[in-house]
């Protein structure tokens, strides 16, 4: 909505005030937004009409927006319950506590499970907590006192809490002067006209002879204020006229200064509104003097300035002086490095989110889209670059049969932070809708450019969410949220290079840079550019708005390196000034970034350097601490308090002021601490929440709060996390060898060293309505109604030497495997064997299928071969040598088009897709004294280039690109035993691990730090602990789309699938960069066999 349309809501409400239309005053500030009315606020909770008050809420916050909201909507809900509790009304108590309260146990189930407990007393006083409660009157108004504060520190309510300053009746008074203008312009003005009605213009019956015309006014309200509350000082609106003469002048300008033709810049080829025209006509430099004259302009425009003149003076709306700009310093800038966090490959886009300031968007150089929160320093969503339904895509698209690493050129958050899109480096955009904390769900694909999409941004044309995208296509499209793309702006004769959707009160237009140095403007029309002028530097540039939308900047960098920063004009389109401090020659484009409406920060020579928008000169400089690129990626957060920063070695840096260090260490802090209140140690003093007091702290305190020490998450007792055992309704049990999920999610494949394979379905019911796999509800151990069994040929064969092997396809119609003997191709359905193929020997002890064609499989052998087998034509096309001993582990990359494999001879081996010739062989780094044996395996991470290896004596993370090893852990203290197996999260952020003496380790995927361990008694029952024969898992698997559900099949046949408990909903927390002490015991870094403290984590 307009700074104009804003306004008319207030001049509504100031008038249904004065007219005593008390319930549409309350609903219209509810359903606008613009005004939080503080004493109807306070009126309503201290009457007690609890569901008033949270519907008067929910036009300003939801529940779940932020810890301020989420402790105001608990304060009330807590408050009529302890009312609820002291009528004795025990039905009514425990519905608040089922339908309310219920929702704040996902943050602290300790916490409602005490709240619970109130119910088996007589009087909630007996709580040692609450001895102190008072008669409900009293209560309410230490609530009000808390809530005031909540609703004060909330940024939701940032300048919704004071009405503007109005002199009375001031819509009436704007009323009477558009009567007065419209009986000034009548063609036959009638003195004392009769105004019967508003619904249509006003005009004077036809006399006989023209009369001078006299002044036409309503009646005014007799003054009414509207109540002024708080000590926020008033509202300060925006300008109160439209800045059309914005592109007039750049017009004006661009006519003047370009090669274009004069008429393609003349007014009147502009398809504006007749007022805009006039005023580039007359005015082409300032904006129009009033609104009034130009929005009622009639087609006789002629006629109508002749007969314009002077009518009385009428009221105008008076403002407070505006405050003083605030002062400001150095410390106003973040320079501190809060931290280091590393995304796995060069940063090549970043954004932080609207409303969560420290939740970052991160686009990188190999397709990922990663979603941080970094003030827990955790990533929570990883997207791996893929197309989504290549059937879509262009014809061109699809003939390219692109093989190059495709990066992201471009993420942006949409105004409301609800979507997210991406653009990349060949033709396509994604679209996210963003759901909650971890919750990026595929919205939207758009084949959308012809080359590189460039640059990618949100707007509001005509009032709806639109995505605008530019590309090496030269154009600029316009697109819906469901793909229909509503314009189509041509006329760059070079690849546009960025995009600068803005808005001027009711005016919205594009401005568009090319790398051939022209700079654009587009009306949402269809008629052309308004706008043709050069860029300083006459190469690839960037164009941002200050946070207010008062100043235009730009940055760009010429061929020859020289940078430019500069302020524009914007009504005579021309540059205001130019800052200094770029060195001579920069190799590549500079980027830039604004905030606080007061800075300006640029990454250059391996720096960050700020000015102050008003001073050409540099301000000052950090390098971070090192480690930046020449040209660094960088992005403020919406505070200005916190500033994310590429590094040369594929992460970002945090840089941080006090505020902003402040903040993320109260994200960092437990979630739900702000909620505790009524049942807790800090108790409740004089009926005031300690715990409030807490909230406010971070803002008002310069030193931060106290953070508890990082602990190990331990789980030692069932009742610690969600556990189902799957049933098991056949003869044959043996040891799980291999176990996979379906591609679905809604199934787990077990194939036990007997050669027969078991599948378990989850149903979808009121106990499961998504029917995925779960460990809160018990599959279907299921067969096909013939009986069947999936077994493997293992006539001949030795089953204490096979070794099992399986693979599934893409669209889980059907599933291959071996147990020693031939391969066989199961139908999914039928359980039938559609085929065999590869008899022994030698035999098959891994199956991959090729990512990009289910027909060709790669078969690691028993004789260390590995046979690239296509199965349509049943003939194997390749076989590769380079193993001693048989091949444990293949792991297609398709981002690198290699294929890795992995032997029992400690060996990696890397080969190429297109020519199955080896590029390369390495040994893994192995502890000092251990030989070279036992299975080693192989899984890549989702960006396709960080390789998971693991042998029973590490885990480690190499860098396939270039096979160096990056991380590595040893097992230690409470995981000494040897590793069984290991897998990532199907986000690639977690690492779950099996060891040899039943313990299971979850491990930070990047750092290979230990966040959980969960001890055999957790899962293991009575009798698996007390056996004879020790009970451990030997395989595990991860769900496709749940990060935090795993699946173990363990040595006596069963199989277990584990999830955190519904209240925690993950494993632990992310370990500290240095962990110090945890647990009472040092984390510490040692090297063995030659590798650094790097290397190895301890």
């Amino acid at each position: 909505m307009s700074s104009l349309s804003r306004e008319l809501v207030f001049l509504i409400l100031q008038f249904l005030e004065e007219e005593k239309f008390k319930e549409s005053v309350h609903k219209l500030e509810q359903e606008s937004g613009f005004f939080f009315n503080m004493k109807y606020f306070e009126e309503k909770v201290q009457a007690g009409e609890w569901e008033e008050v949270e519907k008067y809420l929910s036009g300003f916050t939801k529940v779940d927006d932020n810890r301020y909201s989420m402790k105001i909507f608990f304060e009330i809900r807590k408050q009529k319950y302890l009312e609820a509790l002291d009528r004795q009304d025990k039905a009514k108590a425990v519905e608040i506590l089922v339908n309310d309260l219920k929702v704040f146990s996902t943050f602290n189930e300790e916490l409602y499970k005490e709240i619970t407990q109130l119910l088996t007393l007589n009087n909630f006083r007996e709580n040692e907590q609450l001895s102190k409660y008072g008669d409900t009157k009293t209560a309410r108004n230490i609530m009000l006192v808390e809530l005031r504060k909540l609703i004060e520190a909330n940024p939701l309510f940032r300048e919704k809490l004071v009405f503007p300053t109005l002199k009375s009746s001031r819509l009436r008074t704007l009323i009477n002067q558009s009567l007065n203008w419209q009986h000034q312009v009548c063609k036959n003005p009638r003195q004392n006209p009769d105004i019967k009605t508003l619904f249509t213009d006003h005009t004077c019956t036809p006399p006989n002879g023209v009369l001078a015309p006299s002044p036409v006014t309503l009646p005014v309200a007799k003054p009414a204020t509207y109540t002024s509350l708080g000590a926020h000082g008033p509202f300060q609106p925006a300008a109160a006229a439209a800045n059309v003469g914005t592109l007039a002048g750049w017009m004006a300008n661009a006519a003047a200064s370009s090669s274009v033709p004069p008429s393609v810049v003349t007014a009147s080829s502009i398809p504006v509104p007749p007022s805009q025209a006039v005023s580039i006509q007359k005015r082409p430099r300032t904006p129009p003097a009033t609104l009034g004259m130009v929005d009622y302009q009639s087609p006789d425009h002629e006629q109508l300035m002749k007969r314009l003149r002077p009518a009385q003076s009428v009221e105008e709306v008076t403002y407070p002086t505006p405050r003083q700009p605030a002062s400001w310093s150095l410390d106003d800038l973040p320079r501190t490095v809060a931290f280091t966090l590393h995304q796995g490959s060069a940063v090549t886009s970043m954004d932080f989110h609207p409303s969560h300031y420290t939740m970052l968007l991160v686009g990188s150089a190999n397709g990922e889209i990663a979603l941080w929160e970094v003030g827990l320093r955790e990533k929570l969503v990883s997207k791996p670059f893929k197309i989504w339904d290549m059937a879509a895509c262009s014809l061109q698209f699809q003939a390219a049969g692109f093989k190059d690493v495709i990066s992201v050129s471009r993420v942006a958050w949409s105004p409301d932070g609800n979507y997210m899109g991406a653009a990349f480096s060949k033709h396509l955009v994604h679209l996210y809708t963003y759901a909650g904390t971890s919750d990026l769900r595929q919205h939207l694909e758009i084949d959308a450019h012809v080359g590189m999409v460039n640059d990618l941004a949100f707007a509001h044309p005509n009032k709806q969410l639109c995505v605008v995208t530019c590309g090496d296509d030269k154009l600029i499209k316009v697109w819906d949220l469901s793909g229909r793309k509503l314009y189509n702006f041509e006329g760059h004769e070079g690849p546009v290079y960025s995009i600068c959707p803005h808005h001027k009160e009711n005016i919205q237009f594009i401005f568009s840079t090319a790398i051939d140095g022209k700079i654009k403007a587009w009306l949402y029309d269809n008629v052309g550019s308004r706008v043709d002028y050069d860029a300083p530097g006459n190469w690839c540039t960037t164009m941002l708005y200050s946070a207010d939308g008062s100043r235009l900047f730009s940055c760009g960098t010429s061929k020859e390196g020289e940078s430019y920063l500069v302020e524009w004009n914007e009504s005579e389109g021309a540059i205001k000034r130019t800052y200094t401090g770029f060195r001579r020659k920069s190799n590549g484009v500079v980027q830039f970034d604004t905030t606080h409406n007061h800075f300006l920060a640029a990454g250059e020579d391996h720096q960050v350097k700020f000015w102050d928008m008003d001073n050409i000169n540099l301000l000052t400089h950090t390098d971070a601490d090192g480690g930046l690129p020449s040209l660094p990626r960088l992005r403020f957060n919406k505070e200005g308090n916190l500033l994310a920063v590429s590094t040369a070695d594929n992460g970002f840096k945090i840089l941080a002021t006090a505020a902003g260090l402040r903040s993320l260490r109260a994200v960092g802090a437990p979630s739900f601490e702000a909620l505790r209140t009524p049942i807790e140690s800090a108790g409740i003093k004089s009926g005031v929440d300690a715990t409030t007091r807490s909230i406010e702290k971070p803002r008002t305190m310069d030193d931060a709060t106290d953070i508890k020490p990082w602990q190990l998450t331990e789980i030692v007792d069932p009742v610690q996390c969600r556990l189902v055992t799957l049933p098991d309704v056949s003869d044959s049990v043996s040891k799980v060898a291999r176990l996979l999920y379906t591609n679905s999610g809604i199934g787990i494949l077990a194939l036990g060293y007997s050669g027969v394979q078991k599948l378990w379905k989850w149903t979808r019911n009121d106990q499961n309505p998504s029917g995925k796999a779960t460990a809160s509800v018990v599959p279907q151990h299921w067969q096909p109604n013939s009986g069947l069994l999936m077994t493997n040929d293992v006539s001949g064969v030795n089953l204490e030497e096979a070794v099992p092997c399986i693979a599934l396809s893409k669209n889980d119609s059907y599933v291959m495997s071996a147990a020693g003997g031939k391969v066989s191709l199961f139908n999914m359905m039928t359980f039938k064997v559609m085929t065999t193929f590869m008899s022994p020997p030698p035999s098959s002890t891994f199956l991959a299928f090729h990512p990009q064609d289910n027909n060709i499989i790669a078969i690691g052998m028993e004789d260390s071969t590995i046979n690239i087998y296509n199965v349509r034509v049943d003939e194997v096309r390749s076989k590769l040598k380079g193993h001693q001993k048989r091949i444990s582990g293949l792991a297609f990359s398709t981002n690198l088009n290699i294929l890795v494999s992995s032997g029992a001879d400690a060996q990696l081996c890397i080969w190429s897709i297109d020519t199955w010739e080896k590029r390369r062989s390495i040994t893994i780094q192995l502890p000092a004294g251990k030989a070279a044996a036992g299975d080693t395996r192989v899984q890549f991470h989702s960006d396709q280039i960080r390789l998971l290896v693991f042998h029973e004596t590490q885990l480690a993370i190499y860098d396939a690109s270039k096979m160096d090893c990056i991380r590595q852990w040893v097992p230690q203290d409470v995981l000494s035993a040897p590793i069984s197996y290991a897998v990532y999260s199907c986000n690639s952020q977690l690492i779950f691990a099996t060891f040899c003496d039943g313990n299971l380790g979850v491990f930070d995927a990047d750092s290979l730090k230990l966040r959980c361990r969960i001890a055999p008694s957790a899962y293991l029952s009575q009798a698996q602990l007390n056996g004879n024969q020790a009970v451990y898992p030997v395989v595990a698997a991860t769900h496709p789309q749940e990060p935090n559900q795993f699946a173990i099949g363990l040595t006596d046949g069963t199989v277990k699938v584990i999830e955190p408990t519904e209240a925690e909903g993950k494993w632990g927390v992310t370990p500290p960069a240095d962990n110090g002490i945890l647990n009472g015991r040092t984390a510490s870094s040692s090297a063995t066999s030659g590798h650094t403290p790097d290397q190895i984590q301890r």
